[in-house]
């Protein structure tokens, strides 16, 4: 490799060795590589049908540009500190195999404008590959949302029982949540679409450039239209860490409840031993490490969000080298969420719910209170005073030891003269969930419907997104 900078004409003495240790960051940039290649090769082809450069050169240019991405693929090109970054050292390589004709790639752009390019293309494939896996955790929530249509189980409120539910309705609670996490990402993507090159240091450039030429080459729908902003602007990284903040926090709600419910105390799922560990002292643990780490990981996700915050909350306009530090937390929060939602998708049906625990549980709790005040409103009583009596006959059951369904119909009489015969069918679980028809609600008619209903809209999100997800062996 070149032991001279590209740079180096304007300083008379070379860097400190310990100033290059300290402002490379090839150590971390150096997974941009593919990126940087495949836009130094759009830019090539620009610059040659703008005949700023011949058609020989960017051909030339262009086959060495593929041997220097083989190069790095099989390990054959070392990447050092003293080439600072991906783009300098794919740079040096370029000239040292073709001489003076590879400086000529650097016409009309900077690193400034070239990073960002570089970073647009590879969020680009997180997006499309995060909205992939979380079509693949959907899926299976939706599966075993079928699978269990007939489960009941308690809703809580407060971490109390509240009222019966399905626990289908609990999984596609999920979904949703899921659901507006892909939102985001499909809307982080429109931001993020956008072709930076061409804008070169922060002013754009003297070259008669074509830069919806090169848009088109990298798939861009449109070009950026300012090019301070453009070379300075990092809102779609933290769009991508706020929205993946977001759905971490959802993992991590999941994650939660996975780690209550395999408890003794819960026992309502039991988790594959392929996704426990045990513990080093206590022959009969089985820890759910995988939900815990999950939780875990969240904070990092958060921690990484509030880096960027920070990072650019006092730039000034347009290129600072603080920008260097942004690549870290997006990498290390896309490593972090696509490892967490490929796991996710294959610890979820390896997850045996406990139907009879659960039903056992949904009967304790006074939960059909709610539906005993219901009753007296169907029967022309205000809702506050069905409130307050029910709960006056709650309050009795605790003090005599019995559940609302041992109560005679006397017993409830004695409370208000409009309970009936018919009150007794009320206090039925099943028929508690299937009362509940509104909309939204946990009725199986409703769920079977929302049920339907996400089945349609994944298969629309699978067929938009089948082929736009550029492979690169399992990694980006």
């Amino acid at each position: 490799m070149m032991a001279e900078k590209l740079w180096q004409g304007r300083f008379d003495q070379p860097t400190n060795k310990l100033v290059e240790e300290y402002s490379a960051s090839i150590h971390f940039d150096s997974r941009l590589y593919r990126y940087d290649i495949e836009g130094s090769i759009a830019h090539c082809r620009m610059l040659a049908e703008c005949k700023i450069i011949t058609h020989d050169e960017a051909s030339l240019i262009i086959e060495n540009l593929g041997e220097i991405q083989r190069e790095i693929e099989r390990g054959k090109l070392q990447l050092e500190s003293s080439q600072e970054d991906i783009h300098m050292a794919v740079e040096q390589r370029l000239i040292q195999k073709i001489g003076e004709v590879g400086g000529k790639l650097h016409t009309a752009r900077s690193r400034n404008d070239q990073v960002c390019l570089d970073m647009r293309l590879y969020l680009r494939d997180v997006l499309c590959l995060t909205r992939t896996l979380l079509l693949d955790v959907q899926k299976t929530l939706v599966l075993l949302a079928e699978q269990n249509l007939d489960v009941i189980m308690p809703g809580y409120t407060h971490l109390q029982h509240a009222q019966p539910i399905l626990l289908a309705h609990y999984l596609m609670a999920y979904y949703e949540m899921f659901e507006r996490d892909d939102a985001r990402m499909a809307d982080c993507y429109g931001r993020t679409n956008v072709l930076p090159l061409g804008c070169a240091a922060l002013a754009g450039t003297t070259f008669p450039i074509n830069r919806e030429l090169t848009a088109q080459y990298l798939g861009f729908p449109k070009i950026s239209a300012n090019s301070i902003d453009t070379v300075s602007d990092r809102d779609y990284l933290i769009e991508f860490n706020a929205a993946a903040a977001i759905l971490m926090s959802h993992v991590s709600r999941m994650a939660e409840e996975l780690i209550l419910w395999s408890t003794s105390e819960f026992a309502f799922i039991d988790i594959n031993d392929a996704f426990c560990t045990g513990s080093s002292i206590m022959p009969q643990k089985k820890n759910p490490d995988v939900p815990e780490l999950m939780r875990g990981k969240s904070a990092r996700v958060f921690g990484n969000l509030m880096s960027l915050l920070t990072l650019t909350k006092a730039l000034p306009l347009a290129y600072n080298r603080d920008l260097q530090e942004d690549k870290e937390p997006v990498f290390d929060t896309a490593d972090t969420v696509l490892n967490t939602l490929r796991l996710l998708a294959k610890l979820l049906p390896e997850i045996q719910f406990k139907r009879e625990r659960m039903v056992e549980e949904a009967r304790q709790g006074f939960i059909l209170a709610t539906d005993l005040a219901d009753y007296l409103v169907h029967k022309g009583v205000p809702f506050r005073r069905a409130h307050h009596v029910v709960g006056q006959i709650v309050q009795t059951c605790i003090q005599n030891c019995k559940n609302l369904e041992d109560c005679t119909l006397d017993e409830l009489k004695s409370f208000h003269k409009a309970f009936g015969p018919d009150v007794f069918a009320l206090l039925d679980l099943a028929n508690a969930v299937n009362q509940r028809t509104s909309a939204g609600g946990t009725a199986t008619s409703r769920v079977e419907e929302a049920v339907r209903l996400a089945r349609q809209v994944l298969q629309v999100k699978q067929e938009r997104l089948d082929g736009k997800f550029i492979k690169t062996n399992g990694k980006i």
